[in-house]
């Protein structure tokens, strides 16, 4: 087959020519360019990539996360390059675990998997007044989060089963007590100190820099006197919250709303039972469930012989520990709250009816509704501003579906340009000057680590194109285009000549300070002479008197088998210190409750070392590679 190939290689190029050169046609040299951008591994685990697409993809799934449980704040916060990061190594995390799951073939049953989606508040939610689940909403719920139902309900599978590869190595962790005391008595060991500071600001006088001195500092720091590159912006903002203002609403919709909506406004509906439980073993086998059954059977007949009786034979006959011995009583409860087949046959009965038996993971259960708590419905006044702001923004939301995948390929197609997608949007077409890629909040949206990141690539700096649409959260796209760029620069002396002296001065302050400290720390030394220091102060590691933590970090490092001991600490610009160790002091006395919560956080501390420990084998184990720097 290669020799054929050899031997027809003129007829093969152009065969691959024929193939590849349309499709620069159609996308362009530049959409290869973006799609290899996409591609492009930003971490490997166990020799498979993780791409730079996988990766903006977890993190705004991540962001919308977050919004989703603090709706009201910044989605900026959210988007730094620190999170972003966070973002990769917690998608390196899933993808180590996943292996090791698979490798010791841990698997989570249908039943838990259904147990942990009814505990879901999220899906719960979507219940209809009947206790039905609205399918469509919950598709929508998880489409929200770029999935199908299958495909989330098989990452909570797999989430589960990730939770039992940890969870099983936390709960064996253990430390001894006389371990843990010998810890924790170390780690909040007392001593007595005394401590003199020789602050930079005081030899601020004695500092008088020539010119020269001046010049040579600026000579030999010139990158501390850089002006950062900047770039001159007009920029596109899509936002559901702009076009909701725009709505109007009619009576009739509104009203129809309300109709639709206001059982589910009202709040879900809550039922009281009671319940005599009769359980048989996990694994049970169908004989001893038998068993089980015809006793419960036995029961059933009691109480329906006898209904008024049931509190007395709950207490009797009931193997539930939480409830029998209020005979039976579990008090309200709404729908997600109990086990499926419980739930189901509770939502079904009315008010002082008595079950049949009913089946679930824990046994028998003989049910009998004493109550049926339903929410007041609200008036249509009452929930007006409510109905209103949420119509607002269902529409909203419509209308900006609409609209942005239109923005997207407007932008994306006239990239030359912004003023045509301004013009078919009805946007105003806003600018800023002097942008940096270290913007600050005043910056706004364009703070946005990722609209900075591409404002500053090649492409947008070089070519003056637009950025493709980028999503800033909460239903906000955004596209910005370069129009003056100006590079970093070394600014002149004339210009920094003021900064340059301050710098110096503090230098050079702070270099007097620390040789005067030395100086002191050598006499008080020898001449055992501690006059000059402070009164003496009782500091540990939860009580720092107030001390620099350099200087309280050298006070408690301070080696105890010689005292006293001296030490002297470099405090930067602002001087230096000396500290004078005298005694060694035992960790204060403490209340049994306070000990016991030390010695739970310190056993929280071993478990989540050893955790850490075994992940560090597991990314061993599995190669992993970072092929991107972490932020500084």
């Amino acid at each position: 087959m290669f020799e054929s190939i050899r031997n027809h290689k003129k007829f093969f190029m152009g065969f691959l020519l024929i193939l590849i050169i349309p499709s620069f046609v159609l996308f362009g040299i530049e959409g290869y360019t973006r799609f290899n951008e996409q591609t492009e591994p930003v971490a490997t685990v166990d020799g498979h990539d993780i791409t730079k697409a996988e990766w903006e993809q977890a993190h705004q799934a991540e962001v919308q996360r977050r919004q989703q449980e603090l709706p009201g704040v910044d989605v900026k916060l959210f988007d730094t390059e620190q999170a972003r990061y966070a973002t990769l190594e917690q998608l390196v995390r899933d993808r180590v675990v996943a292996l090791a799951v698979d490798k010791q073939h841990l698997y989570t049953s249908d039943q838990k998997l259904a147990r942990e989606l009814q505990r879901n508040e999220m899906i719960a939610s979507l219940r209809r007044p009947d206790g039905t689940l609205d399918v469509d909403a919950y598709r929508q719920l998880v489409g929200a989060q770029g999935m199908t139902p299958e495909m989330f309900e098989a990452q909570v599978r797999a989430d589960l089963s990730r939770q039992q590869l940890v969870a099983g190595l936390a709960g064996t962790a253990f430390s001894p007590k006389a371990v843990a005391d010998r810890a924790l008595n170390a780690f909040f060991e007392r001593r007595d100190v005394r401590v003199r500071q020789f602050k930079a600001a005081d030899f601020v006088n004695k500092v008088n820099p020539t010119d020269a001195d001046i010049e040579a500092f600026y000579t030999a720091n010139t990158a501390m006197f850089q002006a950062p590159e900047q770039v001159d912006v007009e920029y596109l903002v899509l936002d559901a919250a702009a076009i909701a203002k725009d709505i109007t609403l009619n009576e009739a919709d509104l009203r129809k709303y309300y109709d639709e909506n206001a059982a589910r406004l009202a709040g879900p509906e809550e039922r009281r039972a009671s319940h005599i439980l009769l359980t048989f073993e996990a694994g049970a086998s169908q004989a001893d469930k038998d068993k089980v059954k015809a006793k419960a059977q036995s029961v059933l007949e009691q109480v329906r012989k006898n209904p008024a009786g049931f509190a007395d034979i709950a207490k009797t006959e009931s193997q539930d520990p939480g409830s029998a011995s209020r005979g039976g009583d579990l008090d309200f409860f709404g729908r997600g709250a109990m086990v499926k087949p419980f739930e189901e046959a509770v939502f079904a009965m009315k008010k002082g009816d008595i079950s049949d038996l009913v089946e679930s993971e824990f046994g028998y259960h003989i049910i009998q509704l004493t109550d049926v708590r339903a929410p007041k419905t609200k008036s249509f006044e009452e929930l007006r501003a409510s109905l209103e702001s949420d119509l607002k923004k269902q529409q909203a939301q419509k209308l900006f579906s609409e609209k942005a995948e239109a923005f997207s390929n407007m932008v994306y197609e006239q990239s030359d340009s912004l003023k045509p997608a301004a013009d078919e949007f009805k946007l105003p077409l806003r600018t800023s000057q002097g942008l940096t890629r270290q913007a600050g909040p005043q910056a706004g949206v364009l703070a946005n680590p990722r609209v900075i990141e591409a404002l500053f690539s090649a492409e947008s700096v070089e070519k003056k194109r637009n950025t493709e649409a980028i999503e800033l959260g909460n239903n906000q796209l955004l596209s910005a285009r370069v129009v003056n760029h100006q590079p970093a620069r070394t600014m002149p002396l004339a210009e920094v000549r003021d900064t340059v002296r301050a710098r110096l001065v503090v230098q050079r302050s702070a270099e007097l300070a620390r040789e005067e400290g030395a100086r002191q720390l050598d006499a008080m030394r020898q001449a055992a002479d501690d006059k000059a220091m402070g009164a003496v102060q009782t500091v540990s590691r939860d009580k720092d008197a107030g001390l620099p933590a350099a200087v309280l970090d050298a006070a408690l490092s301070a080696d105890p088998r010689q005292l006293p001991a001296w030490v002297g600490v470099t405090l930067g610009d602002q001087g230096y210190a000396l500290v004078k160790v005298e005694k060694i002091l035992e960790r204060e006395a403490r209340e049994p409750q306070a000990l016991a919560e030390e010695m739970r956080q310190y056993n929280q501390w071993w478990a989540a070392a050893e955790a850490q420990a075994y992940y560090d084998w597991l990314k061993q184990r599995f190669k992993v590679k970072m092929l991107v720097p972490a932020p500084k």
